[in-house]
């Protein structure tokens, strides 16, 4: 049986004359009638009663069948246009790993324009590190399923990657600022030597969780000839932004954290020229599925528009 026959039948069943669903069907007469019986042969049982060569009346089992190939049909048509959809990038499921810095500035507005053009795609999203999203990029490929099922299609770092098999493209470059108490000496200055911030007590992250800003948070205190003095790791930027509002340290800090408003802490540009603290959007070529594609053409919009 095929997809015709059904067309075939649903035809003659609604004209219930052989030669009208033939017009409509765009073929002879006699082909029509042979497909039909072919049908009922297969089928076992008599669909229509032939009251004459072209006039016929259905049968109570034609009648079930009729109100099934509607079903099937129906359900064609479904996936149909959920496989086309698909295809085109306008539905399915996308996983989305961030670092947190990029929450401040890239990811939000990114997010919202995606959202708008693509509603019906769901998109997982996971804070993990740069690191991280190396092994759930790697780990999305190789279909594995560690614990907390971190696997990602795609993700936001910050460069360099180690796995040099990765897809990337740079999406903004920003410069390093300092984050200190309001009430801090410091903090009456427009712009900051970083040679002034040798004495001062650092509140960091673990270099695990961030190689590329942390070594050159560490470059740019070379710079002035001092090591800085960690007085408090923390892992979260916002925990590091409320720890420098305790008063605990002063933090430097990718520029686009001057978004992360809160009460009792300045930013303050440093007065030498720093290093640049690259984002990028990362995937792997070979997992660049359609809502994929979507999702990079709108990441390189927003980027632009920043």
């Amino acid at each position: 049986m095929e997809l015709r026959h059904l067309r075939y039948f649903i035809a003659v069943a609604e004209e219930l004359h052989f030669s009208r669903a033939a017009s409509r069907l765009h073929i002879a007469q006699p082909p029509l009638s042979q497909q039909i019986q072919q049908l009922e042969a297969e089928l076992g049982v008599e669909l229509f009663h032939r009251k004459t060569k072209r006039q016929v009346q259905i049968t109570e089992a034609g009648r079930v069948f009729l109100r099934e190939a509607y079903q099937l049909l129906a359900h064609l048509e479904v996936a149909i246009q959920v496989t086309q959809r698909t295809g085109r990038g306008e539905i399915g499921q996308l996983r989305v790993g961030f670092i947190s810095p990029v929450t401040y500035d890239l990811l939000p507005g990114i997010l919202q324009k995606f959202r708008q053009q693509f509603p019906e795609v769901e998109l997982v999203l996971q804070e993990l590190t740069t690191a991280e999203q190396e092994q759930a990029l790697r780990d999305c490929a190789e279909r594995t399923a560690p614990k907390g099922n971190r696997r990602i299609h795609v993700g936001f770092v910050h460069l360099p990657l180690e796995d040099d098999t990765l897809n990337w493209e740079c999406i903004q470059q920003e410069t390093l600022i300092v984050a200190l108490a309001q009430t801090h000496p410091l903090a009456q200055q427009e712009s900051i030597a970083v040679q002034s911030l040798a004495n001062e007590q650092f509140i960091l992250f673990p270099r695990y969780l961030g190689v590329g800003l942390y070594d050159k948070i560490m470059a740019l205190c070379q710079q002035g000839n001092f090591t800085p003095k960690v007085g408090q790791e923390a892992i979260q930027m916002q925990t590091i932004i409320g720890l420098v509002s305790a008063g605990i340290g002063i933090a430097i800090v990718p520029s686009s954290l001057q978004n992360l408003q809160r009460t009792g802490v300045v930013y303050r540009a440093i007065a030498q020229q720093t290093p640049l603290i690259e984002t990028a959007v990362v995937w792997r070529g070979e997992e660049e599925i359609p809502v994929l594609r979507k999702f990079l053409k709108v990441v390189n919009s927003v980027s632009k528009e920043l």
